[in-house]
């Protein structure tokens, strides 16, 4: 049995910043892989792809992550220009990928789902309400928020939220996207909304204000660890969500695996590509 599956396309990003440009793999399923394989865990990654583009999961192989391939027409690629201060990219699609297909899911058997969905087209509802039928599973909403048009990305509410959201038992989202699913300012009031609507776990992360995390009727506040230096921001969030998870799924209480993620992802800050330090780096940054 896995410990955790996660199941997302995986892209072909170009990263854009004022001094450089780099062309890198990308993706919730790429971050979150690549992070979790540094865990005495295991782990799947199902994700669609180009035939042609099949060579960008080999190093993750290498390091002996499982990843099974679905069938794609094209592999989504993104373009994320940067400012200065490293926020709010200005965000391109050049292709995006086939949805995943019912047909084309293997059997799974593992204690955690992830799903990180890029594009609202990827993760039909339908697949969804399968996997939610033998799985524990944990969501990152980014991707059900973005519609494409004219190659940008443009964030609106998930038509499907009230038949999905009572199925998702974890659930993350920025400040951003919380507002745009929940139609509230405050972070407490849109994880109330998002409980109500059936979510065991609401994690919303707050960027330098740190990140707030609502279960069974408690607020846990979590500090927010400043980066030695800020690099590259992309990833972040799902780097967060896999030192959360992997802190859950052993067992750790909320609050613990919230700060672990926290300080985790600060440190995937200061460099390009996914974090890809061991648990002691982490445990470290914690005690400083």
């Amino acid at each position: 049995m896995y410990d955790i599956c996660t199941i997302g396309p995986i892209s072909n990003d170009t990263i854009i910043n004022a001094d450089t440009t780099r062309c890198l793999p990308g993706g919730t399923a790429y971050y979150v892989a690549n992070a979790l394989q540094q865990f005495p865990l295991r782990q799947q990654v199902i994700t669609v792809l180009e035939a042609s583009d099949h060579a960008l999961v080999e190093p993750m192989r290498v390091a002996g992550i499982d990843v099974h391939i679905l069938p794609s027409h094209h592999t989504v690629s993104f373009e994320n220009k940067y400012s200065a201060d490293q926020s709010d990219p200005e965000q391109r699609v050049r292709h995006q990928s086939s949805p995943f297909s019912l047909e084309h899911m293997p059997a799974l058997t593992t204690k955690l789902v992830h799903l990180g969905p890029l594009l609202s087209q990827d993760i039909p509802l339908a697949l969804l309400e399968t996997l939610a039928q033998t799985n524990r599973i944990s969501l990152d909403i980014q991707g059900y928020l973005r519609d494409v048009r004219n190659h940008k990305v443009v964030y609106r509410d998930w038509a499907a939220k009230k038949q999905a959201l009572p199925l998702v038992n974890i659930l993350k989202a920025n400040e951003m996207e919380m507002g745009v699913l929940t139609g509230q300012k405050s972070p407490r009031e849109g994880a109330l909304y998002l409980a109500d609507m059936g979510v065991e776990e609401v994690v919303i992360t707050l960027g330098k204000k740190g990140s707030l995390v609502y279960s069974n009727g408690t607020f846990h506040t979590v500090r927010a660890f400043s980066p030695t230096a800020v690099v590259d921001t992309t990833g972040c969030g799902d780097t967060y969500m896999a030192g959360y998870l992997a802190q859950r799924v052993q067992g750790v209480d909320i609050p613990q695996a919230a700060e672990f993620g926290a300080a985790m992802a600060s440190l995937k800050v200061s460099t390009f590509g996914p974090f890809c330090g061991p648990p002691e780096m982490v445990e470290s940054r914690l005690n400083e």
